[in-house]
């Protein structure tokens, strides 16, 4: 089996078309659910047991049994990469608490559903990309973390999706949603970094940024490379004020910023960038393999 977009839905090889779930999913009704986005390259996924595991303590934070193992869920996606047409793709990897009676209560959910869907995804157009990502500052706040831990990658990305809208709007490729102080927390499906006087800088978790996965790999790379890095809140005027600034993310890979709000960057794409992005080619080559 060798077709375009294809799903794993609790055991099960189809294609996306004809994985159905029932319309009283929790899931579906009630953003009841966690989910990740993994990348393969070369039909190897990428970082495959980081995501799993913390796919695990999304669930686990939402008292959401995964009905399936690691090894179970590495053999799924595995089988689902196999089947894909492509040997680079990403996949969307969710766990809903299931079907149930209408009403937020999830205790007659009784059996979870994890569905696995392999596809393309571009973040922004290949052209922008290459340019540099057009940012706008939302007016869309990030949930407080005393609301919703920014850990768990719950199916609910409602804030996020107004402030895509909000960009769209303004004909801007992506938008920073700031935290209930007015300080930087993540884009809509991404961190941010900017970079000033040398120093490679990024909001910290309690910020209400995601921790994600590519972010702590470009830590790590650039900490290997002797970059001086630092976690630290940042304002809406650091972004303005950076050297370089640059988005990351499993969907996202690395995106340079041209400008902020139409304030044009000095640089794009800056020399650090494009060391950290060297650098984040070499991992991908050596963990799966190929020239990419």
């Amino acid at each position: 089996m060798t077709i375009h977009s294809i799903t794993w839905l609790n055991g099960q090889l189809l294609p996306t078309g004809q994985a159905l779930i029932p319309v009283n999913d929790h899931g579906l009704l009630y953003g009841d659910g966690v989910f990740e986005g993994i990348r393969f390259y070369r039909r190897q996924a990428f970082r495959l047991q980081q995501h799993l595991q913390r796919l695990q303590l999304s669930a686990r934070a939402i008292a959401l049994e995964i009905p399936f193992s690691i090894a179970e869920l590495t053999a799924a996606i595995e089988q689902l990469i196999a089947a894909f047409a492509d040997g680079d793709g990403y996949i969307r990897l969710m766990v809903t608490r299931g079907a149930g009676p209408l009403g937020l209560n999830p205790k007659s959910c009784s059996q979870p559903n994890v569905i696995a869907i392999a596809d393309q995804l571009a973040m922004i157009d290949v052209g922008h990309q290459q340019a540099g990502a057009r940012l706008i500052v939302s007016s869309v706040r990030r949930l407080p973390a005393d609301g919703l831990d920014p850990r768990i990658k719950s199916l609910n990305y409602l804030n996020h999706i107004l402030a895509k809208i909000e960009a769209n709007h303004a004909g801007a490729d992506e938008a920073i949603l700031l935290n209930a102080q007015g300080r930087v927390a993540e884009g809509t499906a991404d961190n941010v970094f900017i970079v000033r006087n040398g120093r490679l800088l990024t909001p910290p978790c309690s910020e209400g940024a995601l921790e994600g996965i590519t972010r702590d790999l470009v830590l790590e790379l650039a900490q290997a490379d002797g970059l001086e890095t630092g976690e630290q809140p940042l304002g809406v005027y650091d972004l303005y004020a950076a050297d370089e600034c640059f988005l990351t993310g499993t969907g996202a890979e690395l995106i340079p910023v041209a400008s902020v709000d139409c304030r044009a960057l000095p640089s794009c794409p800056g020399p650090v960038f494009l060391r950290l992005q060297q650098a984040f080619r070499r991992t991908i080559e050596r963990e799966c393999g190929g020239i990419l």
